[in-house]
């Protein structure tokens, strides 16, 4: 009963919904997230949210490679399942949290998933998308601060469902077949130091296990009053329009 009233009111607000934009290179597409978009930094593809404030929240970084020896899903799959050990910006020794890993089937193409803690950024949750493609191994990754990770859970599982992997002809931006993909494919240092990510360190608070999803009662709550909100507003627009 709640479901149906929370769509009759969505469609007496008659308000237009913001359609995410899609993005393209020699390799990938996906939809991207609202108000998001994708530039060429160095070797790597790096995607955000155009708003500055909320730039610090989530990152995509993207990449390719010439296919190599190391190159296949079996040896993606054992990687991400592993520990990956670095040093932070601030000279302290970090170990990832590997949550899962496992390959699975994304618009008929196979590829390896997996979810981190802290592998790529401190504070961080990490997942990792890899394929191989014809003669390149690609790689998506998307990092989310951990006190954020609800908020972009359901746009970045639309930009999951919606990926499609392909080998245009010709040349493109990648790296040589003797590199390592998950190697290659970091946040650009020059992000980093330009205030992107600005001294990330380990969140206070908030939990270091796999996060979980809010309850449906929840979730409905809020788009009523979502829904209710574009009703009053158009209600009003509709008097003062007429006065």
């Amino acid at each position: 009963m709640l479901k149906r009233m929370i769509v009759a009111l969505m469609l007496l607000s008659t308000s237009s919904p913001a359609f995410a934009a899609i993005f393209a290179n020699q390799f990938t597409e996906f939809k991207l997230p609202a108000n998001w978009q994708c530039n060429l930094e160095g070797a790597e593809w790096v995607c955000q949210d155009t708003n500055d404030a909320k730039k610090k929240d989530a990152i995509i970084v993207l990449a390719a490679k010439l296919k190599g020896d190391q190159d296949s899903l079996d040896q993606y799959l054992a990687y991400l399942k592993g520990v990956k050990n670095y040093t932070s910006v601030q000279g302290k020794p970090i170990k990832s949290e590997p949550k899962y890993a496992k390959t699975v089937n994304i618009n008929d193409h196979a590829w390896v998933d997996s979810l981190h803690l802290e592998s790529e950024i401190p504070g961080f949750y990490t997942r990792y998308l890899a394929t191989v493609k014809e003669d390149i191994g690609v790689l998506i990754t998307y990092s989310i601060n951990k006190a954020k990770y609800q908020e972009y859970l359901e746009g970045f599982n639309d930009l999951v469902k919606t990926l499609k992997v392909f080998r245009k002809q010709g040349g493109i931006n990648a790296a040589p077949a003797n590199s390592n993909l998950f190697q290659n494919t970091t946040i650009p240092t020059s992000l980093s130091e330009n205030s992107v990510f600005p001294g990330a360190e380990p969140v206070a608070g908030g939990s270091d296990a796999a996060p979980k999803k809010k309850s449906a009662n929840s979730d409905e709550m809020f788009y009523l009053i979502l829904a209710l909100g574009g009703v009053v507003g158009f209600l009003i627009y509709k008097r003062r329009k007429r006065g």
